[in-house]
This record gives structure tokens, C-alpha cells and sequence, in this order.
């Protein structure tokens, strides 16, 4: 019997049968168990995909939360600063950031630079010495004296270069004054008729803090004598001839002038004569 006989004689008993042939198209169920398959394999890679990132999320919350609780610095030493206050130097380092008070983050952001572009300060260096505690180290300008100058402290270094100007005094530079010049100019020397005078002016103040005296001013005549005040007590050095025996010599005076108004002439000191005088106001 032929195949088209044969089929006529199937669909009489059942009009409802369909003939697949071979090559035509493939089985549905062989369709459907393929697409399950794929379906299954994207869904085990989301769910495996889904369960990485979970847990590095959670890994990192976990380090987190870790590095806040154990890094909270409770300690801070601070050294080297004259001008500014220690909050103040802490302030600058800290700041009001997020993380500002974590050593790991200070560690992270200071690591090998210091902190620059602060008035008055050469650079500041953040070191952590444990994980609560860190030190800040401050290396201030060298400051020699200031001058008054159109209402503002110009700040001079051993030099005579003008270091910075500012509105604010610091305490402990001594005033510098009867210095004549008509101008200022940040980074260069101020241009007074004797340069030489910045040369006494450091020997001056280095040999008062040899000897824990401090100045509040230091006074040039137009011959360049020179003058200290403290206070309302006024002492006449004179030249700058035996300048370190005299300042020697006042350590032991000064502390009788405190309070006192008047000038204790020393103009006359020398390694010889060794006079003096107090000529009360």
C-alpha cells in the first residue's frame, strides 16, 4: 500500500490527526525540555551572581563598621606650634570630614606629604602612632620680630624677608620698631638703609630665649641703638658691642623691673666695668 493510501486511511478513522515528517520541524516537547534547560541555567547563574555580590557587600559593611569602631582616634599630641592654639592645629588637620577623626583614613590621606599652605607654617607633618592615637608635628616659619605697616603685623625672618602679614599678633615675637622704610613686599627683604640691622635683631631675640626672656618690643634709634621693652620697663643696650653679656646680666635683673616703670641703662656694660643704672619714671 502506498503512503498516501495509508494516510488517506488513518484520517478517515481520525480527522484529527496531524502527520510530522521528518525534517519539517522538531518535536514541541524536545522545544519545550530545551528552553527549560536554558531557562534554568540563566536562573542558577542569577542566583550564584546574586549570592557574590551579597557577600561582598556584606563583607565590606562588615570591614566597615570594623574600621569606625577601632579607628576613632581618642588621642591627639600636638608639638612645634607657637601661633596657632593646639585646637586650632587640630581643627586644620581633622576639619569637619566624615572620616576626619579615623587614623586610617588620616593615615591614608597624609601618607608621606604634610600639610602645606598654612600662614605661618612651613608644613605640618601627621604621623599614626596607634590606632586611636596620632601626633601632629608643626614646623613653624622662622620668625625673627614684625613691623606695624599700613594696620597690618608684617612677620620678617633672620633675613629681614617678609614671611607673612597678618591682622593678629603672635604672642612671643617681639615688635620690631624705628626701622624706616616705604614699603612691603611679601618674600623679599624689607628695604631698610641698614640690612645689617636684621643680623642684631636675630642675635637679639635668640640670646633673649637662650634665657627665657621674651621682649615686647625692640627699639632702633636713628643711629641704630638699640632699645628692649618689657612692659613699662625700658632697657638701653646700646650698640650691638658685648650685646650677650648684657642680655646674660638682665636675666637676673629683669625679673626686680617687672611692674616698673623707668630704663635701666646698659649702655656702658662691658666685660670690665660691668655698670649699670635704674632710673625709675
Amino acid at each position: 500500500m502506498s503512503n498516501k493510501k495509508a494516510v488517506k486511511k488513518v484520517k478517515k478513522r481520525n480527522p484529527n490527526l496531524r502527520l510530522v515528517k521528518n525534517g519539517d520541524s522538531k518535536p514541541e516537547s524536545r522545544e519545550n525540555g530545551l528552553e527549560e534547560k536554558i531557562r534554568f541555567g540563566k536562573t542558577k547563574r542569577r542566583i550564584i551572581l546574586s549570592a557574590i555580590l551579597f557577600s561582598l557587600l556584606a563583607a565590606l559593611i562588615a570591614a566597615y563598621i570594623y574600621i569606625v569602631n577601632n579607628y576613632t582616634v581618642t588621642t591627639i599630641y600636638v608639638e612645634g606650634n607657637i601661633h596657632y592654639t593646639n585646637e586650632e592645629i587640630i581643627e586644620m588637620v581633622i576639619g569637619d570630614g566624615m572620616y576626619g577623626n579615623n587614623s586610617l583614613f588620616l593615615s591614608l590621606k597624609y601618607r608621606d606629604k604634610g600639610i602645606d599652605n598654612v600662614p605661618f607654617i612651613q608644613t605640618m607633618d601627621v604621623t599614626v602612632e596607634t590606632k586611636d592615637t596620632i601626633r601632629i608635628t608643626v614646623y613653624e616659619k622662622a620668625l625673627a620680630g614684625y613691623v606695624a605697616y599700613l594696620g597690618r603685623y608684617v612677620y620678617f625672618d633672620k633675613d629681614g624677608i617678609v614671611v607673612e602679614t597678618s591682622l593678629e599678633k603672635t604672642e612671643g615675637i617681639p615688635q620690631v620698631t624705628g626701622l624706616k622704610f616705604d614699603h612691603v613686599i611679601l618674600h623679599e627683604q624689607l628695604p631698610v638703609e641698614k640690612p645689617e640691622v636684621f643680623a642684631d635683631i636675630l642675635n637679639i631675640t635668640q640670646q633673649l630665649d637662650k634665657y627665657s626672656m621674651s621682649a615686647d618690643k625692640i627699639y632702633f634709634d636713628a643711629d641704630y641703638q638699640v632699645t628692649l621693652l618689657f612692659g613699662e620697663a625700658r632697657v638701653a643696650l646700646g650698640n650691638d658691642i658685648y650685646i650677650e653679656e648684657k642680655i646674660m646680666k638682665l636675666q637676673y635683673i629683669l625679673p626686680d623691673l617687672l611692674g616698673k616703670s623707668g630704663i635701666l641703662d646698659m649702655r656702658e656694660y662691658s666685660e670690665d666695668t660691668k655698670s649699670y643704672s635704674f632710673e625709675q619714671d
